[in-house]
């Protein structure tokens, strides 16, 4: 379906203005002396030395109701503390810290004192089990751990003596187990002033872990000079503005949660809204209601859980304080946009990127008309295009035409390895591109459409087909909840579509359904592309962060290798 267009406001405030690129958006950061740069000094520093140290930095909520507000000067201070404590235990710059911990307010105290110390910082999601974190740590050789006494006992102690090179567990909390360090105690005798390590704009800041479909994990390396893009892209893609109040609601485990659940949101000075809990609807309602969130970033399954509720479930609570909506982790449906225009008088709007980019390189921004389903339009400073690749040769596309989204190597943020795989990281790089594994389109007007990953692709009968394309048709279905879609082999016609639903609320699985759902997609679609079965499922394979794993899905489907599953929440089955 073609859903009209969004139309931006009749006004909207001149503080977006436009980059002219990254020269302008480096202008905008302090740095340090004699071209130094880090992330910390950026993030929370350079607010305090200006005069904003009173402004609440982050609300930290709960899991049981508490709340805690901290001010960008206690930041500052906490984060000294923090610093101190490792150069106390002779952790060095350079050194590698992993945080193992839930969203508690030492998680952002220690990213930013690890920061402060020249320390670079990998963050682990807290749900992980013992493997993927031992795997993690011995890829990336940890020298500190922060985590909490439950993490440490079921997922570290066991093999800790295996690994030397972990000299400190801190331990959250005012008590440690042997042969640990209790952060508490440790944080109030620490001085609350710690000299700023004048890191360069290319040492390593962060290092993100990614799963492929098969091997270990890889480990993307970020460097300071990713703070640009990181306080740049909050401005313009989310439009943050010194003294919002902004809720990200992903785990700062994820690329996301750390690149705009931390750093951008601090760099652009917003009061952060951070929640321990896991997802429930009527919270999250009655935190934006009670918080006054000015600007949400949230995850499109997120999106549709609220949407099968039901818009009752938004009855009672006031959200005109939200100015701004924005998406991402996985494509947003057309009909999600939609649903926010309607429930919050808002759209969500899309954005693209990847652990690989380190930020946002293509968005629906606050002064664009929005093409419900369109990921959006490049950032300033981000060339884009759509190609294809013959005979080792790459080539671009002619608008319209369904190809390999790529970028131009280059911007501050773009990953600078994978960690100690040096060839693998050479081949995302062809005929000056760098290659992102997605398969996208644009539009005559610049409006980039999201297709599938290159290896979800299904080709079925002489025919290419998204996933995505036909997940979004079922899903305009009113019974229809979320949909995942994979090619199965075919004699005749190489491969053809299946797809995986689950249901809303009130909707009974049968088949009936099923014929009335495949009658519905190949009206929609038409018979070559519609799916051929409809299976309906209680709940589907996704990663901790959000994501659909369709490669899961056809492993099953086939027997085959099911790969990492690290980042797998629950069975999925």
């Amino acid at each position: 379906m073609t859903h009209a267009v969004i139309r931006k406001p009749v006004a909207h405030s001149d503080t977006l203005s436009l980059a002219t690129g990254w020269d302008a958006a480096r202008a905008r950061l302090k740095g340090l002396p004699d071209g130094g740069l880090n992330i910390a000094h950026e993030a929370v520093d350079r607010h305090v030395a200006a005069g904003h140290g009173s402004q609440a930095a982050l609300i930290w909520l709960g899991r049981e109701g508490e709340r805690q507000v901290l001010s960008y000067a206690e930041l500052a201070a906490d984060a000294a503390r923090f610093a101190n404590v490792l150069r106390a235990h002779g952790i060095d710059a350079g050194e590698r810290l992993y945080l193992l911990s839930g969203r508690v307010p030492a998680l952002y105290v220690a990213t930013l004192g690890a920061m402060k110390a020249g320390v670079v910082v990998s963050p682990l999601f807290a749900a992980f089990g013992p493997e993927p974190v031992r795997a993690r740590m011995e890829i990336g050789g940890a020298s500190v751990l922060v985590t909490t006494e439950a993490n440490y006992r079921r997922k570290v102690a066991e093999w800790r003596a295996q690994m030397p090179a972990l000299r400190l567990v801190l331990i959250i909390g005012d008590a440690a187990p042997d042969g640990c360090v209790a952060l508490g105690p440790a944080m109030a005798a620490a001085a609350p002033r710690f000299d700023t390590v004048r890191t360069m704009p290319e040492d390593m800041a962060l290092l993100h872990f990614t799963s492929g479909t098969t091997g270990l994990p890889k480990g993307v390396v970020h460097v300071h000079e990713a703070v640009v893009a990181h306080a740049e892209t909050g401005r313009l893609a989310l439009d943050l503005r010194p003294g919002d109040i902004y809720w990200c609601t992903a785990d700062p485990g994820w690329v996301t949660g750390m690149s705009y659940g931390v750093i951008s949101p601090l760099c652009n000075r917003v009061t952060m809204v951070v929640d321990e809990a896991d997802f429930d609807l009527e919270r999250w309602y009655s935190i934006l209601e009670r918080e006054k969130v000015q600007v949400w970033y949230t995850a499109p399954t997120a999106i549709r859980m609220m949407m099968r509720a039901g818009n009752e479930a938004t009855k009672g609570h006031d959200f005109s304080a939200l100015r701004f909506l924005a998406s991402v982790g996985e494509p947003l449906n057309a009909e999600c946009v939609i649903w926010g225009q309607s429930v919050f008088g808002l759209p969500f709007h899309d954005n693209w990127w990847q652990s690989e980019t380190g930020g946002i390189m293509i968005a629906n921004t606050a002064d664009m008309d929005i093409k419900p389903g369109a990921m959006g339009k490049t950032l300033p400073g981000v060339e884009a295009g759509i190609v294809t690749r013959e005979d080792g040769t790459v080539k671009e596309a002619a608008a319209g035409q369904i190809g390999e989204l790529a970028l131009r190597p280059g911007w501050p943020s773009m990953m600078r390895a994978y960690l100690g795989q040096p060839e693998r990281y050479a081949k995302c790089f062809v005929g000056g591109w760098y290659l992102t594994g997605d398969l996208a389109m644009r539009d005559s007007d610049g409006y980039f459409w999201f297709v599938g990953r290159a290896d979800d692709l299904i080709k079925s009968s002489g025919h290419l087909i998204g996933p995505f394309e036909v997940e979004s048709a079922l899903i305009e279905h009113p019974a229809v909840a979320e949909a995942a879609v994979i090619g199965i082999p075919d004699e005749t016609a190489g491969e053809v579509v299946k797809a995986f639903v689950t249901l809303k609320a009130g909707f009974t699985a049968g088949e009936a359904l099923e014929r009335e759902l495949r009658g519905h997609a190949r009206k929609r679609l038409g018979p070559a592309v519609s799916p051929r079965e409809i299976v309906f499922r209680d709940s589907l394979p996704r990663t901790r962060s959000g994501k659909i794993m369709r490669r899961l899905l056809r492993a099953r489907e086939l027997g085959l290798p099911e790969g990492d599953l690290s980042t797998l929440e629950g069975d999925g089955r």
